[in-house]
């Protein structure tokens, strides 16, 4: 007799993987979703109070559920089992979302869901599907297919912003991979990134030929063009054989961490050279005495944790297996849980800077609100992105700081749109700036 109740409760095991192309891997995700709203609020032991209680930017600023995560892995689910078709409203929700892994780090502290793979391979299905995605992102698409960089520049003005003193070498060890924001708009973070390495004593090289890192793209769920740049990018610094590859965007370095590998389906430590923000570069480099910051930077200054060098960074580790019983899994799943992120380097450097009086806000780390321009966001929705940033602003005026700093352009370019258009008296610094200036002054 029991053995027959065991064959009848008895479920054979699944397979499944983290594969993004396939919304089929993640209906178990979407279905375990019970609207605890963990992914909304931030976590208790870290609420600050009850004024910056949440870390959703699409949720607290459309009150509605369909737009926070619990609302989305119902969608999602609903699309997947056939059950809802495509609307424009739907459309909207999927991509009024700056995946910037909140959501994902609030659930694995309860239920160890893949939201944020969840969230990606519903774009991928919107794409496939033939309604995705939006106009803005088709637009840059374009750009990118025509002149291999995001805002359809001229290629040849790439390297517009070497300036006299800056001198990439032939060959190097460490390759510098500029970005297209760095290289077309934010001239001053490739400057000062590049003059931070030589002061350090380090000579680096640059691609033959930079094309865009494919950031939005991907982001957007262009899989397949994704896809064929980060083959692209990999190969050609395979060639030069470098054995850093550093970027100074938090978007780009997350792209070569993290979604590269998941694109080529190897791990990051498969990629044959490192990645490296070059907050990661500098501390190392100010511990070990080759780079001195001197000159004082008289501030009181924060910090603002961009999502895709904090949560976001983890190192990527293909996972196929199986899932059984109450959905343990096996083999064993290392999940990513955002809490290894790149926190201290950033924070070291700037304690180190004399002059500079660090306050950090109520929401940091990977409990940290986004700056709102990320994942296509910008672009799609401007006035979301404004209102996120104008949000995450009104957190440095409560704790009295007159500079914000980050460490991405997408996060600098923001807040300095939403400083300008609200005449708010704040600096907003790139660390790469702070970074020079105190070696400089």
């Amino acid at each position: 007799m029991a053995d027959k109740q065991h064959v009848r409760y008895y479920k054979p095991k699944t397979d499944f993987g983290l594969d993004i192309n396939d919304i089929q891997n993640f209906v178990y995700d979407m279905s375990r979703c019970i609207k605890c709203k963990g992914c909304t609020w931030v976590e208790h032991t870290y609420m600050p109070g009850s004024k910056f209680m949440t870390r959703c930017p699409s949720a607290e600023k459309f009150q509605f559920d369909a737009y926070g995560a619990y609302g989305k892995m119902r969608i999602g689910h609903a699309m997947a089992e056939g059950l809802l078709d495509w609307n424009a409203k739907a459309l909207e929700v999927v991509y009024a979302c700056t995946l910037c892994g909140a959501c994902d780090v609030g659930c694995k502290r309860n239920l160890d869901l893949e939201i944020e793979l969840s969230l990606e391979s519903l774009r991928v299905k919107a794409v496939k599907d033939g309604v995705g995605p939006m106009p803005a992102h088709k637009k840059i698409a374009d750009n990118i297919a025509r002149t291999h960089n995001m805002y359809g520049s001229p290629k040849e003005n790439r390297t517009a912003w070497i300036t006299e003193g800056i001198k990439p070498a032939e060959q190097a060890e460490v390759l510098y991979f500029v970005g297209c924001t760095a290289s077309y708009v934010n001239n001053e973070i490739a400057q000062s990134t590049a003059k931070i390495l030589k002061a350090a004593g380090t000579d680096f090289m640059l691609m033959p030929e930079e094309w865009c890192c494919g950031n939005t793209l991907f982001s957007v769920g262009m899989i397949d063009e994704a896809t064929a740049l980060a083959q692209r990018n990999v190969d050609e610094v395979r060639k030069t054989g470098a054995k850093t590859l550093l970027t100074s965007c938090a978007e780009g370095y997350r792209m070569w961490k993290v979604d590269y590998p998941k694109l080529l389906n190897i791990s990051t430590e498969a990629l044959g050279f490192q990645v490296h923000h070059h907050v990661e570069y500098a501390d190392e480099m100010i511990k070990n005495g080759a780079l001195k910051m001197t000159r004082p930077f008289e501030t009181r200054m924060t910090y603002h944790d961009s999502c895709s060098l904090s949560r976001l960074s983890e190192p990527w580790t293909p996972y196929e297996g199986k899932r059984g019983w109450m959905g343990c899994v096996e083999p064993r799943l290392k999940r990513r849980r955002g809490t290894n992120g790149i926190y201290s380097q950033p924070r070291d450097i700037l304690k180190a800077i004399p002059g500079v009086q660090l306050v950090e806000m109520p929401r940091m780390r990977e409990n940290a609100f986004c700056c709102g321009a990320g994942r296509g966001v910008k672009e799609a929705f401007p006035d979301f992105a404004n209102w996120a940033a104008r949000h995450r602003l009104e957190e440095v005026k409560e704790i009295g700081t007159e500079t914000l700093v980050s460490a991405c352009p997408w996060c600098k370019n923001n807040f300095t749109q939403a400083v300008k258009a609200g005449r708010d008296d704040m600096q907003v610094l790139d660390i790469s700036e702070v970074i020079c200036a105190s070696i400089e002054g």
